[in-house]
């Protein structure tokens, strides 16, 4: 175990066992082995126990991490501000979908903001897998919405069904898709899967990759010009297309937006990153044991946004942008916000922002690791990525 990490209850430890319990099973049920993006599946989304489909605290403080909404309204304010001419070009049919909608704290902001900007949805939809963060999601925003506005929210139980317009919006919901990881032995792909040891205890083990995975690790081959090494270890999504193309549904006319942890391709599979990406957070320590306290803790590997750029595009979308999180927060009136709050806040909020804005933007904490990608078809983002737009480096 990680030294530093502190030890869970009883209650939570007999939980983490019972998951465990079920993942051995389907690995002997399954001849010895599990492909590790399956053993992250169960980890993560079992129903009622992995990390995000059971009650515990995830998020803040009291949680494992902090994401950009839970730090203030700032991010919110500015993404708001963002996509506020694509539901106005849409007009009064226009429905905004955020996936994975955390504490509520995004969709409080968002909807507030939207409001102030004569922008407001037809619908705003929540597709959010944890029963319990859909309780948290709805008393929160019972509670701080006028009547008319927390009207038009909504909670799916899966991705937009039928034709619609509007904004589709995912925070770090990409890199909890569960992942295969891939290394290479005699210049071979093959899978990285989850045994058991002597002592029942979760060990690494390889075997060889199916098609789909092999052709996507040549794919990326080709694009850097050059093969991985052998023992080189990382991650990729091969099922990325199909995953945007399954939540977007029906989405025909309108803009797609996702912001998350990730670099572009070249940057994510430099030879010193041979052992890829894959971490795991708790109580706000990160550490590599993937394997600890099944459904306790989070797992996550980067995002590969030339590869976002690619499922994008082929999903029949153009792409209207990319760049660092400071960048587009920055581009997108977090000045403007501060400067409202000199006008008419007191000390203490006024420095609490400024401490949010920091955070959001500094390179040494969210303003880099955290890049921000958007697609638009048949409307305008307006001045979203003027400020620095990278995609040349994709």
């Amino acid at each position: 175990m990680q030294a530093d990490l502190p030890l869970p209850d009883d209650a939570a430890q007999a939980h983490s066992a019972h998951l465990a319990a079920l993942i051995r099973a389907e690995i002997v049920a399954e001849g010895g082995s599990l492909p590790f993006s399956r053993f992250m599946e169960r980890s993560l989304y079992a129903p009622g126990m992995g990390y995000y489909s059971a009650g515990s605290t995830k998020f803040g403080e009291a949680g494992d991490f902090t994401t950009a909404p839970e730090l203030g309204p700032l991010f919110a304010s500015c993404v708001a501000q963002a996509i506020a001419p694509v539901l106005q070009q849409i007009g009064p049919e226009a429905e905004f979908v955020e996936i994975g909608g955390g504490s509520g704290a995004f969709a409080e902001i968002m909807l507030k903001r939207l409001l102030e900007l004569d922008a407001l949805p037809a619908r705003y939809a929540i597709l959010e897998p944890s029963a319990d963060l859909r309780e948290r999601q709805r008393e929160r925003l019972g509670q701080r919405l006028i009547p008319p506005v927390f009207d038009l929210v909504e909670w799916l139980d899966g991705p937009p069904s039928g034709a619609w317009n509007g904004v589709l919006f995912a925070n770090e919901v990409i890199d909890a898709l569960p992942t295969p990881r891939f290394t290479l032995r005699d210049g071979e792909v093959f899978e990285e899967g989850v045994a058991l040891d002597g002592d029942g205890r979760f060990v690494r083990t390889d075997r060889p990759a199916d098609a789909l995975l092999a052709a996507a690790v040549r794919h990326v081959e080709r694009y850097l010009e050059q093969p991985f090494p052998d023992g080189y270890r990382s991650e990729l999504l091969p099922q990325l297309p199909y995953w945007i193309q399954a939540v977007m549904g029906g989405l025909d006319r309108g803009a797609m937006l996702f912001a998350d942890y990730g670099y572009t391709r070249r940057e994510y599979y430099q030879p010193d990153r041979d052992d890829g990406t894959l971490r795991a957070y708790y109580r706000h320590r990160v550490h590599n044991d993937p394997y600890l306290w099944p459904g306790l803790q989070d797992i996550t590997a980067s995002v590969d946004f030339t590869a976002l750029a690619e499922a994008g595009t082929q999903a029949g979308f153009d792409l209207a942008g990319y760049t660092t999180q400071a960048n587009f927060l920055l581009g997108n009136g977090l000045q403007e916000r501060l400067n409202e709050a000199e006008a008419r806040a007191d000390e203490t909020t006024l420095l609490r922002l400024r401490n949010e804005a920091k955070r959001l933007t500094l390179p040494s904490e969210m303003g880099e690791r955290f890049q921000v990608m958007g697609f638009s078809s048949d409307v305008e983002f307006g001045t979203a990525f003027l400020f620095n737009d990278l995609s040349w480096r994709l």
